[in-house]
């Protein structure tokens, strides 16, 4: 009989570690999949912000963007996966509640520091670290896109990488240990909920965007000696329109690289969860998504007609409910996007009456919408757990409201400050002459159209 016991006993533990090492290897290639996906996303900015751009410039555009993409990568390496471990409680480096933070654990698993620089490289016994990494070095390579968008046409290279490395290594993930990790002080103190990143990842990367621009200044004709904004349209507007569409698909990875997945070490009882360990589940995505990608194209079409404001109205549906979107009725997830969509061309016109030249409405999209989308979810969720376990703090619209006015101080302050020093040294804005000539003629050895520019035909007579 003991016998027996013992052998029935050992098939168990055979059937629970095939278990384990399944749901490990699933957690694995989910997290790998989300990286290629999110790299759509960086296709998206570039042919968005290259259409965006007008001829003579399209190419500096473009290479802004790939250049922003591969110094974020090694800065969030470096810096930002420690800060992200390190600072949920604050500036104090201490543990939090959960354990799962403070110097001493970021120095065992952020990459690079530490007693982690021990597994940098192939590491066999290691199946999820390094791509739970790449789906946070995503996020951060996101947000240097969000702010690429906005200087477009008068920023100096060097002076836009710097800008960069600090939003994607440093502001954003600060953000994200206080608000998006079960030790945060947002989420622990005031129950701040954001698990799409609407406020942590977009409103800090449009107002980092925006301290920029207070800096940097107005493309040259924008704005007229009464104050009046001039319309300097993009030299393409489909490919500015295809772009954001590319987006909109990469836009699945990113919300996927939301999601917890059942895991070896990642698992919260063993089903998905949000990174607060409240349960969710990939339907919640699909239903919402696509319910919120309709409603901000209808609410852009009814207020603008405009197709560039139209398929940003698409990325503003999203924007507006993913702080939400794990707790979202569809039905509701619509009302809020066609209010975002509404709400989009009317924030971009008060945004011009103060001077600031957004080019392509990253801060209106990102910004406006985030923030409309954090306090949203403050009003329709309130009282709903922001975290899991027992006595958990609750969504309010006060803890809302906290977490936005925390997103725009870092953002703004952030961008603002690094602008500033930027513009001391003059490395921010290019020569007049140069900008009047075209950033492609004189920074880039290449032309985006060196048989001249296309034109429609002319119409028969």
């Amino acid at each position: 009989m003991e016998e027996q016991l013992a052998e029935l006993a050992a098939q168990v533990a055979a059937i629970e570690t095939k278990g384990n090492l399944t749901n490990t290897m699933f957690a694995e290639l989910y997290y790998y999949l989300t990286i290629p996906l999110m790299i759509i996303i960086h296709a998206g900015f570039l042919a968005y912000e290259m259409g965006a751009s007008r001829a003579k410039n399209a190419l500096s555009s473009g290479v802004k963007n790939i250049l922003a993409f591969a110094f974020v990568i090694p800065a969030f390496y470096f810096f930002g996966w420690w800060v992200y471990w390190g600072f949920p409680t604050g500036l104090t480096f201490s543990e939090g509640p959960n354990g799962i933070s403070g110097a001493a654990y970021a120095n065992a698993i952020a990459w690079g520091w530490g007693e982690s620089a021990a597994y940098m490289g192939p590491n066999t016994e290691d199946q999820i670290d390094g791509v739970f990494w790449g789906a946070f070095a995503l996020f951060a390579a996101t947000t240097a896109s969000i702010m690429s968008g906005a200087v477009i046409e008068r920023i100096q290279t060097v002076g836009f990488v710097i800008c960069a490395i600090v939003l994607g290594g440093f502001s954003w993930t600060v953000a994200a240990a206080w608000a998006w990790h079960a030790d945060g002080w947002l989420v622990q103190q005031w129950g701040v909920h954001d698990f799409g990143a609407a406020g942590l990842v977009h409103a800090v990367a449009a107002f980092f965007a925006l301290g920029v621009l207070i800096n940097l200044g107005p493309r040259i004709g924008k704005f007229n000696e009464d104050g009046t904004a001039n319309d300097l349209p993009g030299h393409n507007m489909p490919l500015t329109a295809t772009g954001l569409m590319i987006i909109i698909v990469g836009f699945w990875g990113f919300l996927m690289g939301c999601v917890v997945v059942g895991g070896e070490a990642w698992s919260w009882g063993g089903n998905y969860s949000t990174i607060y360990g409240t349960p969710t589940n990939l339907g919640a995505l699909a239903f919402n998504v696509l319910m919120a990608i309709g409603g901000g194209i209808i609410g852009a079409w009814v207020a603008t007609k405009d197709p560039f404001w139209m398929m940003s109205g698409a990325l503003a549906g999203i924007i507006s409910v993913a702080s939400g979107v794990d707790l979202y009725w569809p039905g509701l997830t619509f009302i809020i996007a066609v209010g975002a969509g509404l709400l989009l061309k009317p924030a971009a016109g008060v945004l011009e009456k103060f001077g600031i030249d957004d080019a392509v409405g990253a801060v209106t999209v990102h910004g406006t919408i985030g923030i409309y989308g954090m306090l949203i979810l403050g009003v329709t969720a309130a009282g709903y757990p922001a975290l899991g376990g027992a006595d958990a703090p609750t969504i309010s619209l006060v803890g809302q409201f906290v977490g936005c006015v925390v997103f725009i101080a870092l953002g703004l302050g952030t961008g603002y400050l690094t602008s500033f020093i930027l513009k001391m040294f003059d490395m921010l804005r290019v020569p007049e002459a140069a900008e009047l000539a075209g950033l492609d003629t004189v920074k880039v050895p290449a032309q985006a159209y060196p048989e001249g520019t296309p034109v429609s035909a002319p119409a028969a007579t």
